[in-house]
């Protein structure tokens, strides 16, 4: 049975089709304009996550051709040793055997280093990924953050530093609904980075930034009830009068 996977391709066309609905409505919005540098960080996302999923053999030819080189020095210093009976005492069999778990040791250490090399490159560029992608949904959070729906209803009285609250009811509640989506996708490409490289580190990540995601979707969807609310009040003052 195929195991069922999040398409690269289908979110990145879903984000398009979305910056074209902000750019329909909110043409000169610094919605839109996050929205558009989104798409094209998806984009990137997709030939990034590629490079992330793929082995890279050239990286894993020069580790093992280290390693071999290293474990073909540690044999041919050993070689040296004389293992004779009558030549050995406590204080040489000593030194030798410190000597060799030291070598032992640092081959060690080194063959780890280069065995993890690999996971350590790709967990470092999916994280540098991820973040930007956190960012961006605080970016977006900044612009619904003075869209407030209060604001509809009742009339403001506006001082000098007041933001420029021009939107019908209709208008911002769609302006929410696309900020809404917006943080959902992130969400989205955020996955795919965990589904092509399920690293423990990459996966926490992801996980954070859903968690991160939600809250603010949350936190949007409740001016849309609000709006909404307000709406179906209205609707009922005009039935009774």
């Amino acid at each position: 049975m195929k195991p069922i996977e999040l398409n690269g391709e289908q979110i990145i066309a879903t984000i398009d089709r979305l910056e074209k609905r902000i750019g329909d409505r909110f043409p000169d919005s610094g919605l839109r304009n996050i929205c558009n540098e989104f798409l094209n960080f998806a984009k990137q996302s997709k030939k990034n996550i590629q490079w992330i999923g793929a082995p890279n053999i050239p990286l894993r030819f020069l580790c093992s051709f280290i390693i071999l080189i290293g474990l073909g020095g540690l044999f041919y210093s050993i070689s040296f040793v004389d293992l004779k009976v009558q030549n050995t005492t406590l204080e040489t069999v000593v030194t030798i055997s410190e000597a060799v778990f030291n070598d032992i040791l640092l081959l060690g250490a080194s063959v780890f280093f280069l065995v993890t090399m690999e996971t350590r490159l790709k967990r470092k560029r999916a994280l540098k990924a991820l973040n930007q992608l956190r960012v961006a949904a605080h970016v977006i959070d900044m612009y619904q953050l003075t869209k407030d729906p209060m604001t509809i209803q009742s009339k403001e009285e506006a001082t000098p530093n007041s933001p420029s609250r021009t939107m019908s009811r209709f208008e911002l509640q769609r302006y929410l609904d696309y900020c809404s989506e917006c943080t959902a996708l992130i969400a989205k490409i955020a996955a795919l980075y965990s589904q092509s490289f399920p690293d423990e580190v990459v996966v926490r990540s992801v996980n954070e930034i859903e968690v991160l995601s939600t809250g603010l979707s949350r936190k949007i969807w409740q001016k849309i009830v609000i709006l909404d609310n307000l709406e179906n009040s209205e609707i009922k003052r005009h039935e009774i009068h």
